[in-house]
């Protein structure tokens, strides 16, 4: 009788669903819902052809593996790829260009977009507004192959850079600015801001036009002024996607632009100018060893997650213990 009653509740003796009542329920809200269950059906295919089976391909990492090779045939070598990272000098140097220009992204590009879009908002006028936002989006749009074009011609020794700072005499000599090594990373740091702050401003904007008007005129009646209520009613209504900002950016501190690093990087800057993600893609695909781009890779990957569990935990912490993950 026990038996039956469980039975007849889908539930099993430890008092959880049974599977027989999962699959059920399953297929009772497929068949009310089967129109949004299909439209799912391609993104989840899509995940499993390009997202889940790939990995599989990181047996390479702990492969000797070649272009003559498979994956099945290719031998097996342990952990040596990783034990030649540890010791290459190149990798570690890139290592440390990237960490330099993603912090220096963090520090300046994570607070401008905050600040421009609180200074967007707080304009009065619609269409003088409109045009700040479109012209602080534009550069977003322009692939790196413009912008890095652009830049070029800029940094040039008979560019517009050059030109702006002889007309003002700051310098006596026109140089060509990107073949200077000791400036790229205020280079890449700030071109790349440039292109990104105003595409960063639209999570911001689209929270604080949610912000109930109420609590800004309650603030006026308190004496409130509008660095106050800035203070007090904006910010901590955007805690919460600052938060996540910050997560998604922290965890990405080992990622930094490819294509604006295969566009301005040459053979002069080179030293400051490879990044860990230049560094895979030469030894990958330029010199063909594609163990220990994907060891190297993989290695990365391990870190990004421990990164993002910290920056997580971190947080939330200063969230009252509330996860935006």
């Amino acid at each position: 009788m026990a038996k039956s009653a469980l039975e007849s509740s889908g539930r099993s003796s430890s008092g959880k669903p049974s599977m027989r009542y999962r699959i059920k329920s399953f297929a009772i809200d497929y068949v009310r819902q089967w129109e949004l269950q299909t439209m799912v059906i391609p993104g989840i295919l899509f995940m499993i052809v390009f997202c889940f089976v790939p990995i599989y391909g990181l047996t390479i990492a702990f492969k000797s593996y070649t272009v003559i090779d498979t994956l099945g045939s290719a031998p097996w070598v342990g952990l040596e790829n990783f034990k030649i990272i540890l010791s290459d000098r190149y990798f570690w140097d890139s290592v440390v260009n990237t960490l330099a220009i993603s912090f220096l992204k963090l520090a300046i590009g994570f607070v401008l977009p905050i600040v421009l879009a609180i200074m967007i908002y707080e304009v009065r006028h619609n269409r003088l507004k409109k045009f700040v936002q479109t012209v602080s989006y534009l550069p977003h749009f322009l692939s790196w192959i413009v912008l890095g074009g652009m830049m070029i011609t800029w940094f040039s020794t008979t560019g517009l850079f050059n030109q702006l700072l002889l007309d003002l005499g700051l310098i006596s000599n026109a140089q060509n600015i990107l073949l200077d090594a000791n400036k790229y990373w205020w280079i890449a740091t700030l071109s790349d801001i440039w292109k990104e702050s105003g595409w960063g401003t639209i999570l911001y904007l689209a929270i604080m036009a949610k912000i109930d008007p109420t609590y800004y005129e309650a603030a006026k009646i308190d004496g409130a002024g509008r660095l106050r209520q800035i203070w007090n009613i904006t910010l901590p209504n955007m805690k919460m996607i600052i938060s996540l900002n910050l997560i998604l950016t922290i965890s990405g501190l080992l990622g930094s632009n490819l294509d604006q690093t295969l566009v301005l990087m040459n053979s002069q800057n080179r030293e400051k100018a490879e990044v860990i993600n230049s560094y895979v893609y030469r030894m990958g695909l330029a010199q063909g060893d594609f163990s220990y781009a994907t060891a190297v890779g993989l290695g990365v990957s391990i870190v990004s997650v421990i990164l993002l569990l910290t920056a997580n935990k971190i947080t939330s912490k200063l969230n009252d213990n509330q996860s935006v993950l």
